[in-house]
């Protein structure tokens, strides 16, 4: 027997009121991705691609529609209830790094972690700084570190959590070549050893080309690009 979605969006719609207007973003909006699967959703600026992955986390409502997580409602719990799930099965990697000012890298990358009393939160956070090549920066605190020495930390706090979902918006938005192939290979590489199914959102066409699923967001619609 199949089993349920890992993520699923059925109906979705997503509308707000800015200077009287009506601005509809997302419209009656489906979408099922499997555990374990790559999805990258692609689409001009101010399509809604972030506004989407940010209703698929929890982090905003629908206006109307659903969004289940392993089989089970989600967008219809309260914010705790989202922010307990969220906490158990999710990593994130924003545009906005959202690290602490007043945290080392370290300590940044950590703080998920000793939320969830996890007793290897040093050590698995250790790791995780390494694999993003910032073994001699942990002790560095946010404004101490360039804007994608930042994205590195955050990175490497999505990572080290080890998700079962990672939702990722421009994941190489703010690094050099060569640092964002390795990030991107580190992002391959926990779908291949770990199972984790990857959400993205990139302007990068050989980001996209990677993963199993490639969708167009237009219009409040989405349109898979490639075939299944």
């Amino acid at each position: 027997m199949q089993s349920s979605p890992i993520v699923q969006a059925q109906a979705l719609t997503y509308e707000f009121v800015s200077h009287d207007n009506h601005i509809r973003v997302l419209y009656d909006l489906n979408l099922s991705i499997a555990a374990g699967e790559q999805v990258a959703i692609i689409g001009s600026s101010g399509s809604g691609k972030s506004t989407l992955l940010s209703l698929l986390a929890g982090l905003d409502i629908p206006t109307s529609g659903s969004v289940q997580i392993d089989g089970k409602s989600f967008s219809q719990l309260d914010e705790d209830g989202r922010a307990a799930i969220r906490a158990k099965r999710m990593g994130f990697v924003f545009q906005s790094f959202q690290l602490l000012p007043s945290l080392t890298a370290l300590e940044n990358v950590m703080l998920p972690l000793q939320l969830k009393n996890h007793p290897d939160a040093a050590s698995l956070s250790l790791a995780a700084l390494r694999q993003v090549g910032l073994s001699e920066r942990v002790q560095h605190y946010p404004k101490q570190l360039s804007g994608g020495e930042q994205q590195r930390v955050a990175i490497a706090r999505a990572f080290a959590t080890q998700p079962a979902i990672l939702f990722a918006d421009e994941p190489t938005g703010n690094l050099d070549h060569n640092t964002g192939q390795r990030i991107i290979e580190l992002l391959f590489e926990m779908n291949a050893n770990a199972g984790t199914t990857l959400v993205l959102v990139t302007h990068d066409i050989q980001l996209a080309n990677r993963c199993h699923t490639q969708l167009q967001l237009a219009h409040g619609t989405l349109t898979r690009l490639n075939q299944p």
